[in-house]
């Protein structure tokens, strides 16, 4: 290791990236009174975080895996820290994504004036912080108590505003992710400690070939499922809906940097860790959930179509793609599943952009539904052009990074001969097509509605006097002459071009993540 953390243990490397996150977060209190101090140090609690994940990648490439126990529970169980190549994968994109999403949310909460931005960032370090324990979780148990402080210490996020709305909102968010943790994946973790007893991640997965005979296996894989409520798996995905009523930047981080992310890692997890891809193979039954997977692919991309509010029509396509990784990973195939890992990377990237794109609209511009939009994109051309840059992504084609990840899934189907699920991935590109374009067409291709001069002045007087952020250095709309560009203010504009530049990146790049993916998927 070098550089200032040379000299330091792995195993307290480990420690340490949990530490950081959870002492800016209270830094942040201390310093809610001075607004640029509170920012500021939220940004660079970001960057010391990522800066702490990226020193530990050399290990665990080097074929490396840090490993710390923090203390027992039991004997055999304990809370335990343990980095390897796909919790690698989850840690960099959280750690990195927070920098990326704490500049705009700091460009975003004050051009939207939004009340409470210091319990706002607080609640934020401590949802990373969660995450990152997920990514490091060396077992089960580890991963679950993680899971459920991220759950709680996002509800304050997603009720944010205070309305009834919001509250009501919060109650379905947090009802249904605990209730489902606590009613099938606490039952189903207990379940694995009396047959296998262990709940720690074992290559190969902690069960042997002769209790996959009976139907054990796929009601144990169910529960672990369905209980992974943030994987968004029809019929427990209301959720994720539901928490769209909250700031632009919770959603950024609910789709992208922590929630919905340590839901399919989860999964990915369980499947590769706990089962093993193998006893897949062999256990009867397991089908069913690919099943599930693919009906949630395609119906929650046929609800996404008929959404004209933007962010709810995104939240269904979240739905939609978190399914990717589950179908991937229920193939039962190490090439599906490393497709899988990958989506999660590809789909973190491009589903940030689509979501700091919306709030932009909704900021800048005050539009929410997509029928308002028609010809704002000449308007706005850099952050429609990043909002098609991030749909093609998602969509699945060249030369964007989203296309591999679905390669690979589809290579697995075919592998496997579930041909059906080719069919699937193809038909949901299609609808990923249909629900996203419309979008940039209306755009750029609309016709803007007809405004009076004195309706025009009263809609520019009504945004200065209400959007118009405190800071004009750093968050000065880029405006030239009231017809002209009107595109949002530069701490909200990096962020997007950033993620949209990233999502180009990871197409020419994603080969560099398949080699350190392989020690876990059959390498």
């Amino acid at each position: 290791m070098t550089g200032l953390l040379a000299g330091w243990a792995p195993g307290d490397v480990l420690v340490l990236a949990l530490v950081v996150p959870v002492i800016g977060a209270f830094l942040v209190l201390a310093l809610g009174r001075w607004e640029n101090a509170r920012d500021g140090v939220s940004l660079v609690t970001a960057i010391c975080l990522f800066y702490i994940v990226t020193q530990l990648y050399p290990i665990v490439a080097a074929g490396g895996r840090p490993d710390i126990v923090l203390f027992d529970m039991v004997p055999g169980l304990s809370i335990r820290l343990t980095l390897e190549p796909l919790g690698m994968i989850f840690a960099g994109i959280a750690s990195f994504l927070w920098i990326i999403t704490t500049l705009y949310a700091i460009g975003y909460m004050r051009g939207h004036h939004e009340e409470n931005q210091t319990r706002f960032f607080f609640f934020f370090a401590i949802a990373i912080a969660s995450a990152i324990g997920v990514a490091l979780a060396g077992n089960m148990l580890t991963l679950f108590v993680f899971y459920e402080v991220l759950s709680i210490s996002t509800f304050p996020l997603v009720a944010h505003h205070g309305t009834e709305e919001a509250k009501r909102s919060g109650r379905i968010y947090l009802g249904i992710l605990l209730s489902t943790s606590i009613g099938f994946l606490l039952f189903g973790m207990i379940w694995t400690w009396q047959i296998a007893g262990t709940l720690d991640f074992v290559r190969g997965g902690v069960f042997n070939a002769e209790q996959a005979q009976g139907p054990m296996i796929a009601v144990l894989l169910a529960l672990y499922a369905f209980g992974i409520g943030k994987a968004a798996l029809m019929p427990f995905h209301r959720w994720l809906p539901a928490a769209m009523v909250a700031p632009t930047p919770v959603s950024a981080l609910l789709h992208a940097v922590a929630v919905v992310k340590a839901g399919v890692f989860s999964v990915l997890k369980v499947v590769v860790y706990i089962f093993g891809i193998d006893l897949l193979k062999l256990a009867p039954g397991t089908d069913f959930l690919l099943y599930v997977a693919a009906f949630t692919i395609i119906a929650a991309s046929i609800v996404a179509m008929r959404q004209d509010n933007l962010k709810l029509r995104l939240a269904y396509s979240t739905v939609s793609q978190l399914s990717y990784v589950v179908l991937g990973a229920m193939l039962a195939s190490d090439i599906a599943a490393l497709g899988s890992a990958m989506h999660i990377v590809m789909h973190a990237f491009g589903k940030i952009t689509l979501f700091f794109c919306a709030g932009v609209i909704i900021v800048f511009a005050h539009k929410t539904d997509i029928s308002d939009m028609k010809g704002l994109g000449h308007r706005m051309p850099v952050t429609f052009f990043c909002f098609f840059l991030a749909s093609l992504s998602l969509i699945g084609l060249p030369p964007m990074g989203g296309m591999w990840s679905k390669w690979y899934i589809a290579l697995g189907a075919a592998e496997t001969h579930q041909l059906v699920f080719i069919a699937v991935l193809m038909v949901s590109s299609l609808l990923n097509l249909a629900y996203l374009m419309p979008v940039v067409l209306y755009g750029f291709f609309g016709k803007a509605p007809i405004q009076s001069e004195e309706d025009a002045d009263n809609d520019h007087d009504d945004h200065e006097h209400h959007h118009a952020p405190p800071n004009h250095l750093l968050l000065r709309h880029m405006t030239f002459g009231r017809e002209g560009i009107s595109d949002a203010s530069f701490m909200c504009l990096l962020p997007i071009v950033l993620t949209a530049t990233g999502c180009v990146l990871l197409f020419f790049y994603a080969d560099r993540i398949r080699i350190f993916l392989l020690p876990v998927f059959g390498g």
